[in-house]
C-alpha cells in the first residue's frame, strides 16, 4: 500500500475534562489508543466524515466546533501518505460505547494519558489540543 494518499479525519471530543480515546481493533497500531477517526469516503466532506467516524467508533453524536489543524507528516501512517484534518467537537447526544474499529473506549484526563502509547501522531495532536485550549490557534505537522 506504500504510496497511497488518503484524506482522513480525527476528532477530539472532550467530556467533563476527559478526552475520548479508542483502543484500535485493527492494524496498524492494533491495541493502541487513538483519537476517533478514519478515512474520508468518496463524495463525502471532511466535516461529514468526522461526524460519521466519531459516531461509528464511539456511539456519540457530535457537533464540530473548530479545526485544530492539518497533519500531513508522511511518517504519520505506515500504510501511506494520509493527510488528516483534525476537528474539535462537542458531545451533543448518546452514551460512550465502542463500535466499528474501536475495541474499547476510554475517557481520560490529560494527565492520565500515556502519550507514548498513542497511535499514529496522536501524541502530537493531543499535545497541540492542550496548547489550543490555552492559546487558540491552528496547528499542523511541521512549521514551515
Amino acid at each position: 500500500m506504500d504510496g497511497n494518499r488518503l484524506s482522513t479525519v480525527d476528532t477530539i471530543i472532550e467530556i467533563e475534562g476527559k478526552i475520548v480515546l479508542i483502543r484500535r481493533n485493527s492494524e496498524p497500531f492494533k491495541g493502541m489508543l487513538a483519537l476517533p477517526g478514519g478515512k474520508v469516503e468518496f463524495g463525502e466532506t471532511v466535516e461529514n466524515a468526522a461526524i460519521r467516524e466519531a459516531e461509528e467508533e464511539t456511539s456519540l453524536k457530535v457537533r464540530l466546533k473548530e479545526i485544530l489543524g492539518v497533519y500531513s507528516d508522511p511518517k504519520r501512517d505506515p500504510r501511506g501518505i494520509n493527510v488528516a484534518t483534525v476537528f474539535i467537537a462537542e458531545h451533543i447526544e448518546g452514551n460512550v460505547r465502542a463500535g466499528s474499529d474501536a475495541k474499547e473506549i476510554f475517557l481520560l484526563k490529560p494527565d492520565e494519558i500515556e502519550f507514548d502509547k498513542l497511535a499514529f501522531d496522536h501524541k502530537k495532536i493531543v499535545q497541540d489540543y492542550l496548547k489550543w485550549k490555552k492559546n487558540k490557534g491552528t496547528y499542523w505537522s511541521t512549521k514551515v
